[in-house]
């Protein structure tokens, strides 16, 4: 070619991502808020697997949570208040090369977002969805949320919740269609990690509900589970949750339960038999409608008004 030496190479090399190259901007949350975790997880996770920053793409509602697209060096939608689903949704059905990850709330998600949340375990497009659940509204300053436990003290409810909270691992499983359901901790770095990363891995949409702390409005949550690891079961299976050393030294309750048993799920959801840690069900062969909206992906804009005009023309009288 024309002013180029022959031992040139026009071929670009292949890169080698670092965690830099997924590292923005200098997060905001307090000092010991779960969210750090959950971001330093999910960029060792992109690292990782190589995962090009460009193919990566961070769908967020509004909450504390939701700041992470702007943490994320990758492409991301800081949307509306409940609306992270049907955005998400949006995208991969229109490029489904990407890998698109949900970053919400238990306000987003259980409260403003439910329908949503329904819907899309319904439709189980090939997302990951992150619940960061701290039983609060932090961003509007401590109101509860519909996971705010019986009796706690809020803005909205200075006398006490008068309700108890709903379980989003009991919603979720008794939603037709759900495919992965997963809980984790964001104070184990290692089963965060882990449960991450199998969600990636899964060809579905795979919902993880994060226990995360809030030091500012909720101090003391979780201190039991923090103080008595006994009460947490950690579930494990081959098919399940990989249980490294480091966890079992800290929690002795190992459960073992196959992940294929929706029944078994729905009961260890109830936390009966202690709050449950790893994979409660998964089913690989759920429908996925990502299969169906990727029919005519490949089609140029003029195929597809001539295919719009015919299907009109059939109801020209």
């Amino acid at each position: 070619m024309y002013g180029l030496k022959q031992d040139w190479e026009t071929e670009e090399e292949s890169r080698c991502l670092v965690l830099e190259d997924f590292e923005s901007l200098t997060p905001r949350w307090c000092p010991g808020c779960g969210d750090h975790a959950v971001l330093g997880s999910l960029q060792r996770l992109a690292r990782d697997l190589q995962l090009p920053p460009e193919k990566v793409v961070i769908v967020s509602g509004i909450g504390c949570s939701s700041r992470f697209p702007h943490y994320m060096k990758t492409y991301g939608f800081h949307g509306l208040h409940g609306r992270p689903l049907p955005i998400a949704s949006g995208v991969l059905s229109r490029r489904p090369d990407l890998h698109v990850f949900v970053v919400t709330g238990d306000g987003d998600c259980c409260a403003i977002g439910t329908a949503h949340w329904i819907h899309a375990i319904r439709h189980n497009m090939n997302l990951t969805v992150l619940l960061f659940d701290n039983n609060i509204y932090g961003l509007t300053k401590m109101q509860s949320s519909p996971t705010t436990p019986l009796g706690n003290l809020s803005n909205t409810h200075p006398g006490g919740v008068p309700i108890g909270p709903i379980n989003p691992l009991e919603v979720t499983l008794g939603i037709g269609n759900a495919s992965f359901v997963a809980q984790t901790l964001d104070w184990n770095p290692l089963h965060l990690y882990a449960t991450i990363k199998a969600a990636h891995e899964h060809n579905g949409l795979a919902f993880v509900r994060i226990l995360q702390r809030c030091p500012h409005f909720m101090r003391d949550r979780w201190n039991d589970l923090q103080q008595d690891t006994a009460s947490v079961a950690v579930l494990e299976h081959a098919d399940g949750i990989p249980v490294e050393d480091g966890v079992r030294r800290i929690f002795p309750n190992i459960h073992q339960h196959d992940p294929a048993d929706l029944g078994g799920g729905r009961h260890l959801a109830t936390g009966e038999e202690g709050i449950p840690m790893g994979l409660l069900y998964r089913n690989p062969a759920s429908p996925r409608y990502n299969d169906i909206t990727a029919h005519g992906l490949g089609r140029s804009t003029t195929e597809k008004l001539a295919g719009i005009e015919a299907e009109l023309d059939r109801f020209a009288l």
